[in-house]
């Protein structure tokens, strides 16, 4: 098969895949306009943060499979996609502890001001007195929204800190996840309402759907404590930034944030956020699953969907089946 990788994946799996025998086009620094005119003759693209519009899908003469090499698949026209046929898959799972480490590095920086005491002391000021007043992560309520594989791994990580963990409800939630949340120390409360309410930190950990897109607004944040933080490692969506801004201003909410609304669309760029400026915001850049491990976990999953696919067996599809796996078996 031919196959694009339209961003930057390891070495080591492109190498795989040519030694499987298929015809691979490694562009790591492919942007979504440049995309439509690369896609043209490929049977399968593998993307990780380049968007996929639907001017792609609709150039794409050969393409038969998507694979977003992480999570979430906002960043592609699904849609599109189905109605030409062409299946979008994702690899679950398989960033969920970088992204619970950067969330918990951003709690803690958050806790102790550390990028505010580097960037003084950095430029020769010293202000102990200042930095010294940090209240712990022990004994804090920490509220999780979305208690999948990364909110776990989250939740698992503030527990080990001595922190309350506590998570709305859900009826449905599959046992293995409702067991580890349980050995994990995870209390369980009714609503998300009662979430703000009562806890200290609020830490999003869910997918972009209709249901969650600027969950965090002025009405969930009209109910948070003066000094809450909120930290959001998932999708920008999910934030109303406007309404996070006065929330900052009038009671002193402050946020760990690796996702903004009109990020750059590629890994370089400047972006104008008011948000990221804000003086109670320590950002990063969109970086949550960008670890060796997890990036290398991730390619080696894409590697064996491509192996099953030409098996005629398709892994982790999050498109509807409108077609046959018409080019299994093809190299």
């Amino acid at each position: 098969m031919r196959i694009l990788i339209a961003d930057t994946f390891p070495d080591d799996a492109v190498t795989a895949l040519r030694r499987d025998g298929h015809q691979v086009t490694h562009q790591s620094d492919t942007t979504a306009d440049a995309l439509p005119h690369a896609v043209g003759g490929h049977d399968v693209l593998v993307v990780r943060s380049t968007r996929v519009t639907a001017e792609t899908i609709a150039r794409a003469t050969n393409l038969r499979l998507v694979i977003r090499a992480g999570s979430g698949t906002n960043t592609i026209d699904c849609t599109a996609a189905a109605e030409r046929g062409i299946a979008v898959c994702n690899v679950p799972g398989r960033n969920a502890v970088a992204v619970a480490e950067l969330t918990f590095a951003l709690l803690l920086a958050l806790d102790r001001n550390v990028p505010d005491a580097v960037a003084d002391l950095r430029a020769g000021r010293w202000d102990k007195k200042r930095y010294a007043a940090a209240r712990g992560i022990l004994g804090r309520r920490v509220g999780v929204v979305g208690l999948g594989q990364i909110g776990l791994a989250f939740a698992e990580r503030a527990t080990a800190f001595g922190a309350h963990v506590y998570a709305v409800a859900k009826s449905g939630r599959p046992r293995h996840l409702a067991d580890r949340a349980r050995a994990a120390g995870v209390s369980f409360v009714d609503s998300i309402e009662t979430l703000a309410d009562t806890c200290d930190v609020l830490s999003f950990h869910v997918p972009a759907t209709a249901d969650t897109r600027r969950l965090v607004g002025r009405e969930l944040l009209a109910r948070v404590r003066p000094g809450t933080f909120v930290l959001n490692t998932s999708r920008s969506d999910v934030i109303d930034e406007d309404a996070l801004i006065e929330a900052m201003d009038t009671k002193g909410v402050r946020a760990g944030l690796d996702v903004f609304d009109d990020e750059p669309g590629q890994s370089t760029g400047t972006i104008d956020s008011p948000l990221a400026r804000h003086p109670n915001v320590y950002g990063t850049h969109h970086i949550g699953a960008s670890t060796e491990q997890a990036q290398q976990a991730i390619a080696d999953e894409v590697v064996h969907m491509i192996q099953e696919y030409e098996r005629g067996r398709m892994l982790h599809r999050v498109t509807p089946d409108t077609s046959s796996l018409a080019y299994a078996g093809r190299s």
